[in-house]
């Protein structure tokens, strides 16, 4: 996810920021409901490339006629914007591929560990300071997934290391898109992601292409415009309200995540599922809060 600075006019606008993060998050449960459907009947990498193609074409029909090809794809750091575009293919590769055995609203709550890492990779990686109430946090929230996964539980099986390589990638893609702020726009950014992911998907997807029928061709064209409208509706989000305000309704994110499970297959955390979850949110807010304090 990418996030622009606000606004002076837009700050002063912080319900609008709500809803609009609010509305992204929706659209971020049901783009992961769909990729938990659809990875029911279809290779992981066939899933991955609608979502990959829908997004850059629906990116090329608004932002190219309005800029410019060649001002949209202008970069002055391509070895960055490659890096950042293969940790966000691999974040999309590993959770759903965990999807396939780990419930929705538990496997979002861990890939929610992905502020927390950067957090911690910021240290080395950017050279920042981080407190020791941050560390803490960091730490809560990994007691967190261990809550979630408890041994003897049913999600104690290799398949929570999707999830779990999901955040790490994220959580670089989160640190690289920090990085290129100050140096290309978020439409370039997130435009170069696009279709070099589509490329790397479209080189993959003959060897595991599968027709789809109407439906689940309809499915997978809802998959890619719930990216691309979240990723936007998030940039707008930010533009009217400060990170640190709306962070905490991001989490509302699993809160759908939930819902979907319940309502579409029939899974609801069991009490160590929701205090792990808990504990989770808690730690990547705490993060937040303090990271508002300074």
């Amino acid at each position: 996810m990418t996030a622009a600075k606000p606004s002076l006019g837009g700050a002063e606008q912080p319900l609008k920021g709500i809803a609009l993060i609010c509305l992204a998050v929706l659209l971020f449960a049901s783009h992961d409901a769909l990729s938990k459907y659809l990875s029911g009947f279809y290779a992981i990498v066939m899933v991955v490339w609608a979502r990959y193609v829908v997004h850059t074409v629906l990116m090329l029909v608004v932002f190219v006629p309005r800029s410019g090809f060649s001002a949209v794809v202008r970069t002055r750091r391509p070895g960055l914007q490659l890096a950042r575009a293969l940790c966000l293919i691999g974040t999309s590769l590993f959770f759903t591929t965990g999807l396939r055995y780990i419930p929705l609203a538990e496997a979002t709550a861990v890939n929610f560990l992905a502020p927390l890492l950067v957090t911690a990779l910021s240290v080395p990686l950017l050279g920042e300071r981080v407190s020791r109430h941050q560390w803490l946090a960091v730490i809560a929230g990994f007691l967190g997934v261990l809550i979630v996964v408890r041994p003897g539980g049913v999600l104690f099986t290799p398949a929570i290391l999707y999830p779990l390589c999901s955040a790490f990638c994220f959580g670089c893609y989160q640190l690289l898109t920090r990085k290129l702020s100050g140096i290309d726009s978020p439409t370039t950014s997130n435009f170069l992601t696009g279709i070099l992911n589509s490329l790397i998907m479209t080189a993959l997807v003959p060897f595991f292409w599968t027709t789809p029928s109407l439906s689940h061709a309809l499915f997978m064209l809802g998959l890619g415009t719930c990216g691309m409208l979240g990723h936007m509706l998030l940039t707008q989000a930010f533009r009217h309200a400060a990170p640190a305000m709306l962070a905490p309704f991001s989490y509302g994110q699993i809160v759908f995540a939930g819902l979907y499970g319940y309502l579409l297959f029939e899974h609801m955390p069991d009490l160590f599922g929701i205090v792990g979850i808990a504990v989770i949110c808690l730690s990547g807010l705490a993060v937040a809060w303090t990271q508002r304090r300074a």
